[in-house]
This record gives C-alpha cells, sequence and structure tokens, in this order.
C-alpha cells in the first residue's frame, strides 16, 4: 500500500477569491442550494438569535435573570422548540442594541436618603 503525503507548501499557498459573477453562476447550478431571491427574503421573518444576543458573555442563567425572561423560555427559543413573538423579539431588539441600557431600567431604583 501506498501511503499519501501531502507536501507542505499546499498548505502555505493563499486562496484565491472568486468574482463575485462566478460565485453566483456555480450557486444558480446547483439544484438543491439555489440562493435566496428578494422575494424569499420579504417573506422570511427576522428573528434576533437569543444565542448571538447573549454572547454578551452572560450564561443562560445570568441572561434570564439579567433581563427577566423566564429560564425555561429562554432555552426553548435558543433550541428552537419555540420562537418569540412579537412583543418579545421586539425586546431581544431593544437589548442587541443596548444592553446596559434595559440592564439599568430593570435595575431596582434606589430612593435618596432623606
Amino acid at each position: 500500500m501506498s501511503k499519501m503525503t501531502t507536501s507542505p507548501k499546499m498548505y502555505k499557498r493563499p486562496l484565491r477569491a472568486m468574482e463575485r459573477r462566478k460565485v453566483e453562476a456555480a450557486a444558480n447550478k446547483d439544484p438543491d442550494n439555489r440562493p435566496l431571491t428578494t422575494q424569499d427574503l420579504r417573506r422570511m421573518k427576522r428573528t434576533p438569535q437569543v444565542k448571538i444576543i447573549r454572547a454578551l458573555g452572560l450564561s443562560q442563567d445570568e441572561f434570564a435573570a439579567r433581563y427577566q425572561i423566564p429560564i425555561g423560555t429562554l432555552r426553548d427559543w435558543e433550541q428552537g422548540r419555540a420562537t418569540p413573538d412579537q412583543a418579545a423579539r421586539a425586546y431581544l431588539t431593544v437589548i442587541a442594541r443596548d444592553p446596559e441600557a434595559v440592564r439599568k431600567a430593570l435595575s431596582p431604583s434606589r430612593q435618596p436618603s432623606p
């Protein structure tokens, strides 16, 4: 049996980028994976991805507690068992755009001492 070896130079060679029109032509030839049309994109819902938003470095428990979301609901969203409703999507969008402002808004307010 012959042993296949790969030259170390093979891995050091830079990849050449394909021209955009060649990429599109190749994609259009694949019947199982055609690019989305403008009509397809309009029809699709844009839902904030909870896992991406949670990439603030918080665990599920910390994120759920900080933003007052039931942990079971958060897990269902992340695992695709449930989809956030319109109000929840709006809330997630606000968290994604300004997480610190939401945290401050939800923290107990301090009453000045008399």
